[in-house]
């Protein structure tokens, strides 16, 4: 997909995705993280095999662990700035119930209902107050595509 043919939807559409993958990142995270406690106990004969690797485990994991750290917090900052960018649009919308759907749908990814409930209307008024607004919507000269 190009920038010029990315839709507002398209482009809003692009936070819940991310915000899906760092929720997986999250929890691969987290069971690198049990592996890596999970220390074998070590072999105290002495041997030697040349053909065997002489670091501990775990090292692997630790390692292994370090990397989807350092990736994980590459994609924070990318969803940072993407909703950063996201906020500049929405706030570019002079409706404010505009701003409001396209803020609940999808900065805080609510359902269609729940974006009614919030804002007092019905599940159909939502959408169309939503599609009126991605009509509505200047998208940025250079968006954040991931």
């Amino acid at each position: 997909m190009t920038e010029t043919s990315m839709t507002a939807k398209e482009y809003f559409s692009q936070a819940r995705r991310l915000d899906n993958i760092i929720a997986s990142d999250l929890e691969e995270l987290s069971r690198l993280r049990e592996l890596a406690k999970s220390v074998s106990s070590p072999c105290l004969e002495e041997r030697h095999n040349p053909n065997r690797p002489t670091e501990a485990p775990f090292t692997k994991c630790v390692i292994r662990l370090a990397e989807a750290e350092a990736a994980l917090n590459d994609e924070i900052d990318r969803f940072v700035l993407l909703k950063e960018q996201m906020r500049a649009v929405i706030y570019g919308l002079k409706d404010p119930n505009e701003q409001m759907v396209i803020r609940y749908r999808y900065v805080h990814n609510m359902t269609w209902q729940q974006v009614g409930d919030e804002l007092g209307i019905d599940k159909s008024s939502a959408k169309r107050w939503h599609d009126a607004a991605l009509r509505h919507v200047i998208m940025p000269a250079d968006p954040i595509i991931i």
